[in-house]
């Protein structure tokens, strides 16, 4: 062996000893979570969601953040959970307090992220027009929805998921039967009132304030719909939770003492929502007091709703999933418990 193959053999060896001394620094100190000091939360203008309004109202959440890192909160305010997750799926969302049905959706179409917590179950109603009183007492439901205008949420939202599902169980089409508007909840509740639609299926306190209003009658709540079904969760982007879990697992704990405070003090909760969103404090107490759902924080309750959301979105998808080979959303793919469990344990 010549001088210059020595040499080339020695720099191999030198190479790839300094390779293995490298990997086992690496691996013997801890990788740093990459420095965040903004992340971006949405909600939207409902009771469903007053947890993170309370959270944000008595600074928790930013004291919480703060010593992991987090400078600043940005809150954004959605009308609809389908365009949250569109933000979301284009990196302008970190965290969401959205119904299960638009991130089940968003998954069937390359979103990023997962449920980490629970929001709310149920927590919607049914209200048609005073004046389609006498013929809903005639024909019941849903025969009086016949033929009318109904506004709820855009499709792929909850509303519009549990509604759907509830239609096509009495035989009735959500598009041959009906004309359905999606329309956010300001706008739903502002239709009805001017005669523009018949009915509308909206999370509280809509139905509250379109009943104390006298612009509509409540006939039908959610419970009644599709007993038990979890509404709401919080939902992770996947950056946040590969990138970054301690911050996601401190949301979730901060959410659940906003949680547990918001059932203790439901009146003062009311008066931070108003704060939040506007309306009338009365207004949002007695939505309190007439709604179907309750506060709940476990992702397990959520998880055999959200399969049902699943199926129905592919459902009315299939034509299109199954030419794109995209199969029915699992547990696995909709949720990560672990960081709840984790808090749950500790």
């Amino acid at each position: 062996m010549n001088k210059r193959t020595t040499a080339k053999v020695s720099l191999v060896a030198i190479g790839a000893i300094a390779i293995s001394v490298t990997a086992i620094i690496a691996g013997c100190i801890e990788v740093e979570e990459p420095k965040l000091t903004t992340i971006t939360l949405g909600y939207q203008p409902s009771t469903h969601h007053v947890a993170a309004m309370v959270a944000v109202e008595k600074g928790w959440l930013k004291e919480d953040l703060a010593r992991l890192g987090i400078e600043y909160v940005d809150i954004k305010v959605f009308p609809t959970g389908p365009p949250m997750m569109t933000a979301m799926m284009a990196g302008e969302l970190d965290i969401a307090y959205v119904g299960l049905a638009p991130p089940v959706a968003a998954l069937y179409r390359g979103l990023d992220a997962r449920v980490v917590a629970a929001v709310n179950n149920e927590g919607s109603a049914l209200v048609i027009r005073p004046e389609l009183v006498e013929e809903y007492e005639k024909v019941g439901l849903p025969a009086v929805l016949a033929g009318k205008r109904v506004a709820t949420f855009p499709p792929g939202s909850i509303q519009h998921t549990v509604l759907t599902r509830w239609l096509r169980e009495h035989g009735m089409c959500p598009v041959a039967d009906m004309d359905m508007k999606a329309m956010g909840p300001a706008p739903a509740r502002t239709a009805i009132a001017a005669d523009e639609v018949d009915a509308v299926f909206l999370p509280s306190p809509s139905p509250a304030m379109l009943e104390i209003a006298g612009d509509g009658v409540i006939v039908l709540w959610s419970e009644d719909i599709m007993p038990g079904y979890i509404c709401c969760g919080i939902v992770a982007s996947g950056r946040m939770i590969r990138e970054h879990p301690e911050i996601v697992k401190q949301i979730i704990r901060t959410h659940i003492n906003a949680t547990r405070w918001v059932e203790e003090n439901p009146a003062e909760a009311a008066e931070i929502f108003v704060k939040t969103v506007g309306g009338d404090v009365a207004t949002v107490k007695r939505s309190f007091e007439i709604w179907d759902g309750s506060f709940i924080v476990d992702p397990h309750l959520g998880v055999e709703s959200a399969l049902i959301y699943a199926d129905v979105i592919f459902e009315i998808n299939r034509e299109e999933f199954e030419a794109h080979g995209i199969e029915p959303l699992t547990k696995e793919d909709i949720f990560d418990t672990s960081f709840y469990d984790a808090i749950r344990i500790g």
